[in-house]
């Protein structure tokens, strides 16, 4: 079992004990339900050390949340990781946001710009996670009756409380097994969270532009302004 593994067990565990108020009706989590193919991409891709760790917020419905992979649109860990696995699901599943797998036929917008620029810069997945690798802070998808997406940072005071501090402790764990010299937060919230966790003593932090189509400025080129992030950073692509 590789160390990424036990990392990823060991927080699975942590948050599958919480419990989650409204408007939070469903909470999904891919580390047990997506488990096959989640692990296959920490025992592929996530041997250390690597150069950047990209962090991002928490599983997308049409992302993680079908294939157990950050960022993971389907088409792009399928048929460019070659990433593929029986996926389970949820104890109790949103009518609205049924968990499909590998059969799921929407797209995970942020997950193909991420993987996309992955794939047009780098080629093969192996060029890329010679020196990158892509993690999510919290593992939970929080769905509100709706079928709504409800972010980490938008719950209570009190729920973040007894979340943040496993998924800090997730984070750190993880990048002591990855030892890069740059952690890089897919957004600002995830930014601030790896400041929380890693502090001062760790590798250097910085941030790039969220890939999400709700972003306006994402929606004006999202890998320009991501490479233009990264090389203000100092890492050259």
């Amino acid at each position: 079992m590789s160390e990424l593994v036990k990392v990823s067990r060991a927080l699975s565990r942590a948050v599958s004990k919480l419990e989650f108020s409204g408007p939070v009706t469903h909470v999904y989590n891919p580390l047990e339900y997506a488990r096959g193919s989640h692990e296959l991409y920490l025992s592929r891709f996530g041997t250390g050390p690597k150069e950047v760790v990209l962090v991002g917020m928490n599983p997308g419905p049409f992302g993680m949340g079908q294939t157990g992979v950050p960022f993971g649109d389907v088409g792009f860990v399928r048929d460019w990781m070659g990433i593929e696995a029986p996926i389970e699901r949820p104890a109790e599943e949103h009518p609205k946001r049924p968990v499909l797998g590998f059969e799921c036929k929407r797209s995970e917008v942020s997950g193909s710009r991420l993987w996309g620029w992955a794939r047009d810069r780098f080629g093969a997945p192996e060029r890329f996670f010679s020196r990158f690798f892509v993690v999510n802070y919290c593992p939970l998808l929080f769905i509100e009756a709706t079928g709504r997406n409800r972010t980490p940072d938008k719950l209570s005071a009190d729920e973040r409380g007894v979340l943040l501090p496993a998924c800090d402790k997730a984070l750190r764990a993880a990048v002591e097994v990855l030892q890069p010299q740059l952690v890089v937060g897919v957004g600002a919230w995830a930014t601030k969270r790896a400041l929380a966790a890693l502090g001062s003593d760790g590798p250097h932090i910085g941030t790039v532009l969220h890939p999400s189509p709700a972003s306006p400025k994402a929606n004006r080129g999202w890998a320009r302004q991501a490479e233009s992030d990264l090389r203000r950073l100092g890492i050259e692509l």
